[in-house]
């Protein structure tokens, strides 16, 4: 359903669709080849980064080197404040790698890129809008539970669906699902909300007001990457923990 339609050129930067997409076939399969592209760009622009900062390694980090050594070292800390002292070096690559996607895929969003990229359907926009891209980040960070439990605990890692009572298995089982469910909404519905507000701002009040607004969701979108990043570490932090009282039960 298009949404809102350019009206004239002032208005091109607030075209906005919702419901349309590129569709591609792969082996088989229907993507959004919107998403695919624009998920492209934000990965390419992290390994660029992460390049230009690492090409030229010293001793004393300034610049480029400085700035990423300090955004490893803030996300090593919600890893080893989430996932304890003992393992969280093995999972901050993980934590770290869903901040910075997520991170890069909300901001790609607020620069108004749609104006000049166009596809014979769909629109080029941050692929956090796109409900396939938040599940699958979301099943990633419920497999990564999995892996923790199962990496502490082995299969007796799965008792703690069955503790204390094998009553409360259903209710366990519904809780994985509920996670899922929650991390792929609450950054969906967020972004998708996000675009929508500026999109039709923008339309409204082309120049100048939408600015601060523009601002803003450059915070909030860095803040719901945080959100997401922390909860999968807490859920790593948790698997471990429960893997631990599933081999000893008397384990603190």
């Amino acid at each position: 359903m298009a949404l809102l339609q350019p009206v004239s050129n002032l208005t091109l930067f607030a075209s906005l669709e919702v419901g349309k997409h590129w569709d591609w076939n792969l082996a088989g399969f229907n993507v959004h080849g919107e998403t695919i592209l624009a998920t492209w760009v934000a990965m390419s622009v992290l390994i660029i980064l992460a390049w230009m900062g690492t090409r030229k390694l010293s001793r004393v980090p300034d610049g480029l080197q400085g700035f990423l050594e300090y955004g490893l070292g803030f996300m090593s800390n919600i890893a080893r404040e989430q996932i304890g002292v003992k393992a969280y070096k093995s999972y901050t690559p993980l934590i770290a790698t869903i901040f910075l996607f997520v991170f890069s895929a909300n901001w790609l969003g607020q620069i108004p890129l749609r104006a000049f990229v166009h596809f014979p359907e769909g629109e080029f926009a941050t692929p956090s809008n796109d409900v396939n891209t938040t599940l699958g980040l979301a099943l990633i960070a419920i497999l990564s539970f999995f892996y923790a439990g199962f990496r502490t605990a082995g299969l007796n890692f799965f008792k703690v669906f069955i503790m204390p009572n094998p009553l409360f298995l259903p209710i366990k089982i519904i809780e994985v699902f509920a996670r899922v469910l929650s991390l792929t909404f609450r950054l969906f519905g967020n972004i998708l909300a996000e675009e929508l507000v500026l999109g039709v701002l923008i339309l409204l009040v082309p120049f100048f007001v939408p600015i601060p607004l523009m601002v803003l969701f450059l915070f909030t979108s860095a803040i719901q990457a945080l959100i997401f990043a922390t909860l999968t570490a807490a859920y790593v932090g948790e698997a471990i923990e429960e893997g631990h009282h599933a081999i000893e039960p008397h384990h603190d």
